[in-house]
């Protein structure tokens, strides 16, 4: 063994092991503070010294990071090392209420050995991703306020970070926008007639129901959480309907008052932090105004301008001076008002930002406008280029942004990206090194040059790509 690759080891044995308590161990309890009369507002004090908690590194990211030492490729594994050692949330997907209780409270107490906060995601909701590449989710509203009554005492009075539901809040059953238009998750099924019909549950008013009962009940029994929901991204929903949504789900119907600590952004995708830390101070602002500002805004979401600029067509707009005018706009409508949700960030692959299509329009690739649009359109599924962005921390130097943080698992696939599933496009007459014939080039990612892993599962070129790029250097 050379003294390169024994160094190794001893980096791998320490960044990746999980320091541990003796088996009696529980976690800290914390009693509610100043937030705690505000339910479902974490009494948690977020300060800049906050450390996040680092899970056990995932079995084929140690595998590959093996294979890489052992074929000399030390650096790379240095750097994988590094990806598998950075603090990173916990996902939780189904079971029983039973097991999700279970495992939840394992990864608590491992934080609470550490002092450290865990990051918990919540990601089980009816119609989740509404027959996506991750689709699933509880049977019914019942069958998940059992589950998420067993998520939260699984967190008991530890310290935590809930990300509750990704794209729950982007992709709602039988949803109508504030602008008047119905949006496209419209799940179906066959009744005893042989008729299609909606899905039983399936509409936007289940869907806020279950957040509000979610709430409810990690704020009763999970007292010292930070409960974060869906703002979907920079680039997806608008300023306005992002701040609605929240409101909705978030905030007392009868009240007012405010029952999370705040929202979340760019989850599992690759916004630029920059475009994502405006994109959520506009929200917040758009929020505040429309519950507490000029007389006239009251109420009135629709109002906010967002980052989709008019003048434009509408096109996606984070340009100097288009922001400026945004953000004088709200600060009209705040009327003096000042905003105060906070929110944060996913960097964990946003290190280049989203994928730049029109590469692939020039030689030796010769791609046509209408695939490079199709490209454009599946760029959240597996872009190649990326790399992990910002370490969590909860340092930001932003008054609004709580946290950088890594939900996303880096080097977990988003799916099988292809034709087939509609999230990619090629013409493999134009570009075809790779021989593939007949219905093989429906199931091929021509940006990979292999069929992807199913969503979830360990992408050993995704996990590489994305430790080699990122942004700053891992080393």
């Amino acid at each position: 063994m050379t003294k390169q690759i024994f160094a190794w080891m001893v980096v791998v044995g320490t960044g990746l092991g999980v320091a541990g308590c003796a088996d009696d161990a529980s976690p800290s309890p914390s009693a509610p503070g100043d937030l705690g009369a505000v339910a479902g507002v974490s009494s948690t004090a977020r300060t800049a010294a906050t450390r996040f908690f680092v899970p056990p590194p995932d079995a084929a990211a140690v595998k590959q990071i093996t294979e890489l030492a052992r074929s000399r490729h030390l650096a790379d594994a240095l750097k994988m090392t590094a990806m598998e050692a950075t603090p990173r949330a916990v996902w939780f997907t189904g079971g029983t209420p039973q097991d999700v209780q279970k495992a939840v409270r394992q990864t608590v107490e491992a934080a609470a050995c550490e002092n450290r906060v865990p990051v918990l995601v919540a990601y089980n909701i009816p119609f989740r991703d509404c027959a996506g590449f991750s689709a699933g989710g509880a049977a019914d509203t019942a069958s998940y306020e059992a589950w998420i009554d067993g998520f939260a005492r699984g967190i008991g009075k530890a310290k935590a970070d809930v990300i509750l539901e990704p794209d729950g809040l982007g992709i709602i059953p039988y949803n109508t926008t504030i602008f008047g238009s119905a949006e496209g998750c419209m799940p179906t099924v066959t009744d005893a007639t042989g008729a299609t019909v909606p899905a039983p549950g399936a509409s936007s008013d289940e869907r806020y129901a279950q957040f509000q009962a979610a709430i409810a009940t990690l704020a009763a029994k999970a007292p010292s959480a930070s409960i974060y929901l869906d703002g979907t991204h920079a680039a997806w929903l608008g300023v306005g309907e992002a701040a609605f949504r929240i409101h909705k789900a978030g905030f007392d119907p009868t009240t007012g008052a405010q029952l999370v600590k705040g929202f979340f952004l760019n989850v599992s995708n690759y916004q630029l932090s920059d475009q994502s830390v405006q994109f959520g101070t506009w929200v917040s602002q758009c929020m505040e105004a429309a519950i507490g500002g000029a007389s006239w805004a009251l109420g009135h979401f629709d109002f906010c301008p967002s980052q989709y600029n008019p003048d434009t067509g509408f096109a996606l707009d984070y340009s100097a001076a288009y922001e400026a005018t945004v953000t004088a706009s709200l600060a009209n409508m705040l009327n003096g008002a000042v905003a105060t949700m906070p929110f944060v960030v996913d960097t964990s692959r946003n290190g280049h930002g989203p994928l730049d299509a029109s590469q692939f329009a020039a030689a030796p690739f010769n791609q046509s406008a209408g695939v490079i649009a199709g490209l454009s359109g599946g760029d959240w599924c597996n872009p190649p280029g990326a790399g992990v962005g910002l370490r969590p921390t909860a340092n930001t130097g932003v008054s609004l942004l709580d946290a950088y943080l890594w939900i996303k698992t880096p080097g977990e696939s988003d799916g099988q990206c292809d034709i087939a599933s509609g999230a990619r496009a090629w013409d493999f007459t134009a570009y075809n090194p790779w021989n593939v014939t007949g219905d093989a080039q429906n199931t091929f990612d021509p940006l990979w040059g292999a069929i992807d892993p199913a969503a979830g599962a360990w992408f050993p070129a995704q996990a590489l790509q994305l430790a080699q790029l990122a942004v700053p250097p891992l080393l």
